[in-house]
């Protein structure tokens, strides 16, 4: 019943990206005494040669000066259930455009960590800041305008499923 509710919530194009935290809220112990103790299943996916890394020290990032300001890519590769997934953060200098109004087929989330942007979806504009989330659907016409005092800093997570043509 519980992986039925997590299930309702996904959309047919990120259903995939949803399975593997539904399966895990199925077997999740209900305790956290019960998660310290628990043992990792067996069938857990060993690493293989080639496997992207998980966790990105922001210290370690490797920026990128672009025109509006800069970017540091995480990672721009298939994974284990998608064929598209990238991660990258940005940072917009003050009065800058990240881009002009674009779309894609792929998802696309957005989590501003720090600064104030003006977002544009779908002609619909909304100013928003720190911790605010932007979610671009596939195909939603999008752009992003620091209108702060400070550079505004983001991380992207774009993910691309089995029918999106990734050239």
């Amino acid at each position: 019943m519980q992986m039925r509710k997590i299930l309702a919530g996904c959309s047919a194009p990120i259903l995939t990206a949803c399975l593997p935290f539904a399966a895990m809220a199925q077997e999740a112990p209900s305790t956290l005494d019960t998660a310290i103790e628990a043992t990792p299943p067996e069938t857990s996916p060993k690493p293989h040669p080639g496997d992207a890394p998980t966790v990105f020290n922001a210290d370690a990032y490797e920026w990128q000066d672009v025109g509006f300001g800069r970017q540091s890519f995480l990672m721009n590769q298939p994974s284990r259930s998608l064929k598209l997934l990238e991660i990258h953060v940005t940072e917009v200098e003050p009065g800058a455009n990240s881009h002009a109004p674009h779309r894609h087929a792929y998802e696309e989330v957005i989590v501003l960590q720090s600064g104030r942007v003006e977002v544009e979806v779908n002609g619909v504009v909304e100013e928003i800041g720190p911790g605010s989330v932007m979610v671009f659907l596939s195909n939603d016409w999008h752009a992003i305008r620091n209108i702060g005092d400070e550079v505004a800093v983001y991380q992207v997570i774009n993910v691309g499923w089995d029918g999106y043509n990734v050239e």
